[in-house]
């Protein structure tokens, strides 16, 4: 550490190139330096490393045991840092072997990555893409130390540490099964409010959300019967009962067996925002991948 500390980065150059050229002459016309710059730097190198480095021959310099001991780590350590310091290569897609990590609760998973997925197959089929369960109170944490590369979160409580992109805006839409005798036309507020809800409560076994606080501003209550953790089941049970549900208008985008009507209670919709950390901001696959998503929700 101590001979390091002495160091820097030119002497070593230096000294990889004499031990290529065995010449100070020709170093230094390699290095544009002038000849006394590198002899300078040798007599620098020989203090460092208490050792003469290279010796007149009757063929230019030779060097010592220690500098041919030198000469392959010193190649391999500059070759490294060459490397490192480099400007990042583009990213090539079709080319590409990554792993993605990514942070998704079942409703963004069916809204964002759904929908991305067979173009992403396509694009970059030698990567792959593993899906974590969202749990916003970990989302920053897991992005900081790199366990997942994005997140999909709603802007509003969305951790401030993190970078963001807004998606898009999301409304609510009242949805039943195909045939529901009392979703033929759009439902009067109070034949709203008699029908019966299903509600999804990502906290679990809550049987309260969004449209009951609107519907309070107006003096109104619901019939909330059903409470369930995740929006992969309410469609099954929407698609077999008499329930209905106010939806995300993307999770029934391909309808199927329901029937889909504007409410009669305007609901304040949410934007859905893409996340990620500065480690990975300027990173070229992270980007790709970035706009990649961005541009196909």
């Amino acid at each position: 550490m101590n001979n390091l500390r002495r160091l820097d980065l030119n002497l070593l150059v230096t000294l990889d190139v004499l031990l290529s050229e065995h010449n100070v002459t020709r170093a230094a016309e390699r290095l544009n330096f002038s000849q006394p710059s590198v002899s300078v730097h040798l007599a620098k190198l020989r203090d460092v490393f208490g050792d003469p480095l290279l010796l007149p021959g009757p063929r230019g310099m030779q060097p010592t045991a220690r500098a041919d001991a030198l000469r392959e780590p010193l190649r391999q350590a500059l070759d490294a840092l060459e490397r490192a310091v480099s400007p990042a290569s583009p990213f090539d897609p079709a080319e590409a072997s990554h792993t993605w990590r990514v942070a998704a609760a079942d409703y963004s998973g069916s809204a964002i990555l759904l929908p991305t997925l067979a173009g992403l197959r396509s694009a970059a089929p030698g990567t792959r893409l593993a899906v974590l369960e969202a749990v916003p109170s970990r989302i920053a944490k897991q992005a900081e130390q790199g366990e997942i590369d994005l997140a999909f979160h709603t802007s509003e409580g969305a951790p401030p540490s993190l970078r963001r992109r807004t998606l898009f805006t999301e409304r609510y839409v009242l949805a039943g099964r195909v045939g529901h005798p009392r979703l033929k036309r759009r439902p009067t507020l109070a034949q709203f409010c008699k029908l019966e809800h299903v509600i999804v409560s990502p906290d679990g076994g809550g049987f309260r959300g969004v449209t009951d606080e609107a519907l309070a501003e107006a003096g109104l209550t619901r019939r909330v019967v059903l409470s369930v953790p995740h929006f992969l089941l309410v469609k099954s049970v929407l698609a077999s009962t008499d329930l209905v549900a106010m939806l995300p208008s993307r999770l029934v985008r391909d309808r199927g067996a329901l029937q889909v009507v504007e409410p009669p209670v305007e609901v304040p919709g949410y934007e859905m925002a893409m996340l990620w950390h500065e480690r990975s901001h300027r990173d070229p696959a992270h980007q790709w991948l970035r706009e990649y998503i961005a541009n196909s929700v």
